[in-house]
């Protein structure tokens, strides 16, 4: 089982596009995991069922029991998160607010305050249009540890391609640098780099190749609507050259691509004849025999 982790320094690349064609065209033969929980939309390409559903739960909230609370304003005070708001007979916790620190919970000398588990989100495992099977999750309003739930969400991965011997997981990591893309590095055999003809998307490319340096990760890329601005495409060519990375593939403009959004399907599967889908196709073939390597 070898797994190939798709990631872009900024959002709007087509990461998200790109990774659920090489989904589609896989087919039965890989597990799809969409590690881009902060904002999910890999299941609206792939028509997911969200057959089976876990809770998430990370980190701790406070609690104030009512009953028990005297109205006293101990925990009001010393709240750095102006998560406690006074109400007329007893104290009310702001769950976004919240950092689950326990210094309410320590000064208060009722006992009226518990630090209790919370859910922080939904790890979902679906059947997918092409017959395989997708792990992907949900963090929920205003909550933290997305990292968590990325590693969370890969494990399930990673053990559902193992119990039922797919030889490819293929990953949808979020934006940018920060925590979910780090956790979604972990354990990646390739990663594939998206990029975008733009002075934005070479600079983003720039910062994103750091980071996967950092873990000693094999890289490729593959710059997307290169055609729109041949200057930038030179520019982030000469990049690739200098720091060793293999271009794959310049995936050309097509409006094509808008309207398969719009029909919520992946372009191979929208067109698959046109220049673009087979452009794509061309390219997870070179990735696959990348990894065999």
């Amino acid at each position: 089982m070898r797994e190939v982790v798709i990631i872009s320094g900024k959002g709007g690349t087509g990461k998200t596009s790109i990774s659920a064609s090489f989904s589609y065209l896989e087919g039965a033969n890989a597990i799809t995991c969409d590690c881009d929980v902060d904002a999910a939309n890999m299941h609206l390409l792939l028509d997911a069922n969200f057959a089976h559903q876990q809770n998430f739960m990370s980190g701790e909230i406070a609690v104030i029991d009512k009953d028990l609370c005297t109205n006293c304003g101990d925990c009001y005070e010393v709240c750095r998160f102006d998560a406690i708001t006074p109400m007329q007979e007893y104290h009310q916790v702001d769950n976004i607010s919240c950092e689950g620190c326990w210094y309410c919970s320590r000064v208060c000398t009722h006992d009226s305050i518990t630090m209790q588990q919370q859910k922080a989100g939904d790890i979902f495992i679906s059947d997918i249009k092409n017959g395989a099977k997708m792990a992907h999750a949900k963090l929920g309003f205003g909550a933290e540890n997305s990292g968590k739930l990325v590693a969370k969400v890969k494990q399930e991965a990673k053990m559902l391609a193992l119990k039922e011997d797919k030889e490819y997981v293929i990953t949808d990591g979020s934006p940018g640098i920060g925590c979910p893309v780090i956790s979604s590095l972990s354990g990646a055999n390739l990663v594939v780099l998206v990029t975008e003809a733009t002075l934005s998307g070479l600079h983003d490319l720039k910062r994103v190749h750091e980071l996967v340096k950092t873990f000693n990760l094999k890289s490729v890329c593959i710059i997307n609507k290169a055609d729109l601005n041949d200057d930038v495409t030179k520019e982030i060519e000469y990049f690739l050259k200098k720091e060793n990375i293999e271009l794959i593939a310049k995936l050309p403009y097509d409006e094509t691509f808008t309207k398969s959004l719009a029909k919520a399907m992946p372009i191979v599967e929208y067109d698959p004849n046109s220049k673009l889908s087979i452009v794509i196709k061309e390219s997870w073939e070179k990735i696959k025999n990348k990894i065999q390597e």
